[in-house]
């Protein structure tokens, strides 16, 4: 696989934050009087946008009720930064290496902007992305509106470009565009759910995303 671009998801994918951001879904929505979800049904939402994350969990919300939870998500959510020791180990790596192959990187993510912008500021990774993409200023994954508008500011073909992700979300999204797309299993989603969408790999470490990506596995 030698893609002329390489699209990250962000949370769950190049950062450790999958728990971060369900503990505080878990107390936004607990402090507004919602019910508890399993921890699990706050996972399982990651990679949406937060609108339609909110609205998965707790359907019939109204517009007021969406804005305060987002609001209170913002404020747990913002008392960690996102730092370097949050990034998978090997993944900094990994982005150098893949940038010394001469291939453009992206992000398309679930986050807001404003939480894209601080992330890549406060992690280091800023410098790696030529564009990124968040769910806020587009469509919400699953819909590939976001995928579209990183390969028009390529110019290429969805088969020059490879999206990277955890979530059934991320592969439903590829898979609508004829997109190749690898699966990580160290995020939200694992394998069995993963491969329903017909990813080219599953991986379950950085080495076997390395050997995925056709990058050598000493590094």
């Amino acid at each position: 696989m030698t893609p002329k671009v390489v699209i990250f998801d962000w949370d769950g994918t190049l950062i450790d934050s999958v728990d971060h951001i369900a503990g505080s879904l878990h107390q936004a929505a607990t402090e507004l009087g919602f019910p508890a979800r399993e921890m699990d049904a706050y996972r399982d939402i990651i990679g949406l946008g937060i609108v339609e994350a909110l609205q998965t969990l707790y359907p019939g919300m109204s517009e007021a009720e969406v804005q305060a939870m987002r609001e209170g998500y913002a404020r747990h959510f913002f008392t960690k930064k996102t730092a370097p020791q949050n990034i998978f180990p090997g993944i900094g790596e990994l982005l150098v290496d893949l940038k010394t192959g001469r291939a453009q990187l992206a992000v398309a993510t679930g986050k807001s902007r404003r939480g894209m912008t601080r992330a890549l500021a406060s992690s280091g990774l800023g410098p790696h992305f030529a564009i990124t993409r968040c769910a806020d200023e587009t469509r919400s994954k699953p819909d590939p509106a976001m995928l579209h508008e990183i390969l028009a500011h390529f110019d290429i073909a969805p088969d020059e470009a490879v999206m990277i992700g955890d979530t059934v979300y991320d592969m439903e999204m590829a898979q609508r565009i004829g997109m190749p797309a690898i699966g990580v299993e160290w995020g939200v989603h694992k394998r069995d759910r993963l491969e329903l969408y017909a990813p080219q790999a599953v991986v379950e470490d950085v080495p076997g995303l390395r050997r995925a990506l056709e990058l050598d596995t000493s590094a």
